[in-house]
């Protein structure tokens, strides 16, 4: 079950809205050894409090780079178990390390909570051992997860601290869901109601949508952004959003690869059991990972 499926099937009337939001997490949860498949076994796999967030680090080695892995889920769902297979797939394939982050949840924690913790991990890195090399440091995530990866870059590049890749799959960018994608592609799974609910759940506050903490589109100029690889999907209503981010940041000067995949709907990349094109995203992250980050 994706973020998107969350949003659309309704779990039994007689819940009541706490109820149904503990049952639809739990749902997501429950699917991942059908949809994501077996885990596979890494040397190190270990569940970390990085100054009050939950996080869990995957690793093949001693003082590898390092990913910073946010999931997506519409910023009301997911966690660390809705990625574990992705995470320990990159892991396994690019030699770097994973640190995926399990992030507070809307709508009991609203912006900025989330971002907050994001950035309280980067910080956690950066300051403790954890057994990984933090000066080779990327960001990554997948819907919500890659909006707040690419504010955290942002951010961190504005702090005269950079990271040296950012990793976006299928990136939910405008909080206007305005882009033309929306019109055509609801069909096939998220929808502009969904996005909408979705965004005004994590900033209930409509102006502060309008923030470049928020709406990537907002900031003045994207240049000095690290290197970045966008994944979209044919039939994803976010389809147009990332490409048009693809766009404004090669236009910044920012080296970026985009790789549509044809026939892809949103939420496909995780579901490792089941998509031959959801191994093969996968892989593709954890090649460009290996490209940036081993040096």
């Amino acid at each position: 079950m994706t973020a998107a499926d969350s949003l659309r099937r309704r779990p039994p009337a007689d819940l009541d809205p706490v109820e149904r939001l503990a049952a639809t997490r739990a749902a997501m949860e429950e699917a991942v050894d059908l949809e994501c498949g077996p885990a596979i076994p890494l040397p190190v796999v270990v569940d970390l409090d990085a100054d009050g967030v939950p996080c869990r680090l995957y690793a093949n080695r001693p003082d590898a780079p390092l990913l910073v892995y946010v999931h997506g889920g519409g910023w009301c769902y997911g966690s660390i178990e809705t990625v574990d297979r992705v995470c320990r797939r990159i892991a396994d394939r690019s030699g770097c390390a994973v640190l995926s982050v399990g992030y507070r949840l809307a709508p009991e924690h609203v912006y900025p909570a989330a971002l907050d913790d994001v950035e309280t991990v980067l910080s956690f890195v950066r300051k403790n051992p954890i057994g990984v090399d933090p000066s080779r440091l990327a960001i990554g995530g997948d819907s919500a997860g890659a909006q707040l990866a690419t504010i955290v870059a942002r951010r961190q590049r504005d702090a005269a601290t950079p990271l040296d890749q950012q990793i976006l799959i299928y990136p939910a960018l405008d909080p206007m869901t305005a882009s033309e994608s929306y019109a055509g592609l609801g069909e096939y799974g998220l929808d502009r109601a969904s996005m909408r609910l979705a965004w005004e759940t994590y900033v209930p506050e409509r102006m502060r949508r309008l923030s470049p903490d928020v709406a990537i589109f907002a900031t003045a100029d994207l240049a000095g952004m690290p290197p970045t690889l966008i994944i979209t999907a044919e039939y994803d209503v976010l389809r147009d959003e990332g490409a048009d981010y693809a766009d404004a940041l090669a236009t910044a000067g920012v080296p970026v690869v985009h790789t549509r995949y044809m026939g892809m709907n949103h939420g496909f990349a995780r579901k490792l059991a089941v998509i031959d094109a959801a191994r093969a995203a996968t892989d593709q992250v954890a090649a460009s990972l290996r490209a940036a980050l081993t040096f």
